[in-house]
């Protein structure tokens, strides 16, 4: 499932194929962008921001695309067979001499002035991944950064945490608003690694930012080794590995954006009623 750390593993793939390179294919199967010609162009590089990949060119452009939940791209050699994209759920083609990149059933595809991007993802919060979000070491990347936040971005995400009010906790760390990057699995594993309840208020929360901490933590070790094991996400009615109790799954949101949650009812009792 794409968060933050899949998008970041998904840029890293991109530049070390793309970046620095003209582009001699480019193909964009997406009715607003299908006369778009990028070839020729060359790649600058691409840059990850919460769940959102944003390729940019030497002529002023970018590439914004968003995954979903079924999103991918794919790397494979030029000379490969499948470089020729012919599947229905191509979505776009970028290819160099050596490389050919395939987004397969993309979510969202645009080409957008650079310039424009703080203006096409500025309703986003902090990215909880971003070298600057606190003082602990970040995933670094190169080129611009796509919001100029006023201070630091934890505390920008605190501070949007706390105007929830009384909204359920597990709601808020999913809003990209408040913060980007965090989808449900590390929602539940984040409030799992602090002990609260999915459905406290977001105002009675004393640790909002040892929370997103707890997150940025985990996706930084996924970026870097992969995914880690679970303490709860999928793991219903299994042993919780604090506690013993069963790790029960239930949904949070209104419907029909209601979302999954994973949580132990043993030991995450911060801020149960």
């Amino acid at each position: 499932m794409p968060e933050g750390d899949v998008l970041r593993r998904a840029a890293a793939h991109l530049d070390r194929a793309l970046a620095g390179q003209r582009l001699v294919r480019a193909d964009l199967r997406w009715p607003t962008a299908a006369t778009v010609d990028l070839r020729g162009r060359t790649v600058l590089g691409t840059r990850p921001y919460g769940k959102h990949l944003l390729t940019r060119f030497d002529d002023g452009r970018t590439l914004h695309t968003h995954l979903r939940m079924d999103g991918t791209w794919r790397v494979v050699p030029s000379s490969d067979r499948r470089a020729a994209a012919r599947a229905p759920q191509v979505r776009a083609v970028l290819a160099v001499e050596r490389w050919t990149a395939v987004g397969y059933q993309l979510g969202m595809l645009d080409v957008v002035p650079t310039s424009a991007e703080p203006t096409l993802l500025g309703h986003l919060g902090p990215d909880v991944l971003d070298g600057d979000f606190d003082d602990t070491p970040g995933v670094p990347w190169a080129g611009p950064p796509v919001l100029d936040l006023p201070t630091p971005g934890i505390d920008e995400a605190v501070r949007r945490w706390h105007a929830q009010g009384g909204r359920p906790v597990g709601e808020v760390l999913l809003d990209q608003r408040v913060v980007a990057g965090l989808g449900t699995i590390f929602m539940a594993e984040s409030l799992f690694a602090r002990g609260w309840w999915p459905w406290a208020r977001a105002d009675a929360v004393d640790d909002a930012a040892a929370v997103l901490r707890a997150g940025r933590a985990l996706l930084r070790a996924s970026v870097a080794t992969g995914r880690p094991d679970a303490a709860v996400y999928g793991r219903e009615g299994r042993t919780c590995p604090r506690c013993g109790a069963r790790v029960a799954r239930d949904d949070i949101g209104v419907a029909p954006t209601q979302r999954q949650v994973y949580w132990c009812p043993g030991c995450q009792v911060r801020g149960r009623g």
